[in-house]
Parts: C-alpha cells; structure tokens; sequence
C-alpha cells in the first residue's frame, strides 16, 4: 500500500500512530475529487470517516473540558468551538504537514490558497481522527486529540480566540473609544448562487477595514478580523 502514498511511515510519525490497517489512513488522505480522475483506485473517499472522526473529537473535547473546567455550558460550548472550528484543525493540518499526502484532483492540488482547500483540510483531520480510532480505537484517538488539538486550548484562552471577531472588535471599541462599529456593503459581485460581498467596518465615519466573504455576514466577520490586525486589538479584551 506504500506505493499509492509515498513515505507514510513519516506521515504516521507526524500523527504519533502507525496503522495495523493502513486502507484507514489511504482513505483518510483520499478527497472524493480523486476518486473522478482514478475510477481504478481501490478504496474509497474520506467523507464517512470525516462523519466518524466529527463525533469521536466532540465526544473527546467535550469530556475533557467537562472534567477540567467548572464553567457554565455557555463557555465550555464556545472554548469547544473554537477548538474544532474549520480554521483551527486546517492550522493543525499544516502544523502537522500532511498536505502533500493527501490525495487530490489535478485541479484540487493545484488550488493551494482557496477557502475550499480550509475545509479540505480540516476535514481530513476529522477523517484521521475517524482513522486512527477505527485502528486503534478510543485510547488512540483521544491521545492524537489531546496532543494535537487540546494543547491549543491554553493560547486560544488567553488571547480569547473563542470571542467571535465581530464580537471583539464591538466590545474592544465600546471599551476604548465609546463608540459601536457599523458595517456597509461596498460591493456585490458574482451571479445569485456564487455572490462575493465586500464590506467595510467603520468606527464613526472613518472605515478601519475592508473584507471579503461569500455572504454578508462572512464579510462582516472578516471585515470584523481585519480590523482587530488593524487597531492592534488582538489582544484580550481589557488588557489594553
């Protein structure tokens, strides 16, 4: 099976696992778009695993947030996802540097930089999650869990990455200036099924930032993202 991924023994010590049955790591790396190039290919895409490795990380994060932290549901719900969110497990993806193993279309490989490619890869951790506890069940998992997605929770606490952006950028400028950000649309762009937004943030009447997203709302969310870079408010909220 060596010869479809090449150096999978380095993959696995990346990940802290080595397969009994190495088909569940082959499907964990394999995008359904490969499967449309290569009809011969013997195993399957990575989207059931995805399904199992999505529970299997909930299950473990909300365990241990439920164990080491006597806060109410409200937070623990919020530290949760901010942990598992897409952006999150993408950054662990690349961190973890299996992007060259997994198993792409041409066009799909050659599309590096794209929001598809975040949810490409944050899928495939849950797809690996889904594999190494097919391989080596809970105990497997939960330490893959533990070394390479809860060891984040410390930094995303003290920099308070669980507070939405727009949310941190309203409260940061209440807080220092006295004044609520509004957002406007400055442009739409696109047919009704493929629209791009570009929005402003504005303090008053000056525009701090600009930001881009397929909806209102995730324009408004990246407007929101920016304009923390640009005040310098990336700090947590009250420490400045």
């Amino acid at each position: 099976m060596n010869d479809i991924i090449k150096d999978l023994d380095v993959l696995e010590e990346r990940l802290g696992h080595t397969f009994t049955e190495q088909r569940y790591i082959i499907e964990a790396l394999t995008h359904r778009s490969y499967l449309n190039e290569h009809a011969d290919f013997p195993y399957t895409h990575n989207e059931r695993l995805e399904f199992l490795g999505d529970a299997v990380l909930e299950l473990i994060v909300t365990e241990h947030l439920y164990v080491k932290y006597a806060n109410p549901e409200g937070d623990l719900t919020n530290w949760r996802a901010a942990l598992v969110n897409a952006k999150t497990l993408a950054g662990i993806a690349t961190q973890l540097q299996f992007e060259d193993f997994l198993l792409l279309s041409k066009g799909e490989a050659r599309d590096r930089d794209s929001k598809a490619r975040m949810y490409i890869l944050a899928n495939a951790i849950e797809a690996i999650i889904g594999a190494i506890y097919m391989d080596g069940k809970m105990e497997a998992a939960s330490i893959f869990i533990h070394t390479h997605i809860l060891s984040h929770l410390p930094f995303i606490l003290k920099n308070e990455l669980y507070i939405d952006p727009k949310s941190k950028f309203q409260e940061t400028a209440q807080e220092l200036l006295g004044i609520t950000p509004n957002y406007r649309v400055l442009e739409e762009e696109g047919p009704d099924h493929a629209k791009e937004f570009t929005v402003g943030v504005f303090l008053d009447k000056e525009m701090i930032a600009v930001g881009q997203g397929s909806s209102k709302q995730e324009a408004q969310v990246a407007a929101a993202e920016a304009g923390l870079k640009t005040k310098g408010w990336n700090h947590p909220i009250g420490t400045k």
